[in-house]
């Protein structure tokens, strides 16, 4: 496609429209890692606070690294996506004992860091080290579809390496940093999905999809599958003032954070059923089940399920035992905050609380 001069235009709007965010104006490389994971597949308005939040309580890489994982993943609940806090956890823990406390400075050796992608990498490089490296995500991908008039789906595998070469062979030599972060900020205030404000933008002149009038039907997008439901039932085991939570393997959804034990509805089964045979499996002991504290749904990245929590209780003897989860820990409800949850077990365990009252 043919080069266009895109840098002057977008960087003198970016001089005077630039987004007021924590982590813009300086080069340290850690803060722009840790802004930059956050914002994988979250909006910046939800990321701020968080943001600001974790710099206080791990102000270095030092902090992060020597911090525990369940003091990691509390700080990041609420964000999602949990296996981003466990690998900025590993990476800087890595960058301290082999690096020598010291972020790579080049594209490559940063791909070499846990959960450190080719989009990651190219942020880092260019806004903390002022290298020249293209980056891609959502805002840009969007900005760079219309710019050329991108007519395959953007997300394909076509798709990818033709905005990584736009991206790639568009940037200003020295100015890389400031230049993708200007794509970012168009894409994110102007360029937007949907209803692009093409008479504020910079670039509109040069716009290829404008000019043909397909602004609208750009980026290409592929068609969503159709997510599956799971039904799940979880248990809320109460005992002398303490309820059961469990902590979910390190490995996998969600990992490293603390639930209500139970599990997916298999077929044939009823709730009560489900439960009873979730907790033999994962704990060895047998439940009855009593009446329903409340129903939650939630929609992950490929399903969605519905969670149904019940009351149970165990036979006064009865102890279980981690079979199928990583712990369990027996919790004073005032304390169940000190855990990191996800979204649906946070909802449980404040219903519990709200229904029951601290103990």
């Amino acid at each position: 496609m043919k080069r266009l001069d895109l840098a002057d235009p977008l960087l003198t709007w970016y001089n005077s429209h630039a987004r007021s965010l924590p982590w813009r104006g300086t080069t340290d490389p850690y803060a722009i890692w840790v802004s930059e994971v956050m914002l994988q597949q979250t909006r910046v308005e939800t990321v701020v606070p968080y943001y600001e939040r974790w710099i206080e309580r791990f102000p270095t890489i030092d902090s992060l690294a020597l911090a525990s994982q369940q003091d990691v993943l509390t700080a990041w609940e609420g964000l999602g996506y949990y296996s981003r806090a466990r690998n900025l956890h590993r990476a800087a823990q890595i960058v301290r004992h082999s690096l020598g406390g010291n972020i790579p400075s080049d594209r490559k050796s940063l791909l070499q860091l846990p959960g450190i992608g080719r989009y990651t990498a190219g942020a880092i490089a260019s806004i903390a080290f002022g290298l020249d490296e293209p980056t891609l995500d959502g805002n840009i991908r969007r900005v760079l579809a219309r710019l050329f008039d991108v007519d395959i789906p953007a997300r394909s595998p076509a798709g990818e390496r033709l905005l990584w070469t736009l991206a790639g062979s568009h940037l200003p030599a020295g100015r890389a940093g400031d230049f993708n972060q200007a794509l970012m900020d168009l894409g994110a205030t102007v360029c937007l999905p949907g209803l692009p404000s093409c008479t504020l933008c910079p670039l509109a002149e040069l716009c290829l999809a404008r000019q043909r009038g397909v602004q609208h039907q750009r980026p290409v997008l592929s068609p969503r599958p159709r997510l599956p439901h799971h039904t799940v039932s979880a248990a809320v085991i109460v005992r002398a003032g303490k309820v059961l939570i469990t902590q979910r393997p390190v490995n996998g959804l969600l990992g490293g954070l603390w639930e209500f034990p139970g599990g997916k509805l298999e077929p044939g089964e009823d709730l009560q059923t489900c439960l009873q045979r979730e907790i033999c499996e994962e704990l060895g002991v047998p439940v009855s089940v009593k009446h329903r504290l409340g129903s939650y749904s939630h929609a992950y990245t490929h399903f969605k399920v519905t969670v149904h929590a019940f009351f149970c209780d165990l036979k006064q003897e009865a102890q279980p035992t981690a079979l199928q989860v990583a712990d369990l820990h027996w919790c004073s409800f005032s304390s169940l905050e000190e855990f990191p949850m996800g979204k649906v077990d946070r909802q449980i365990a404040r219903d519990l609380q709200a229904s029951l009252g601290p103990l």
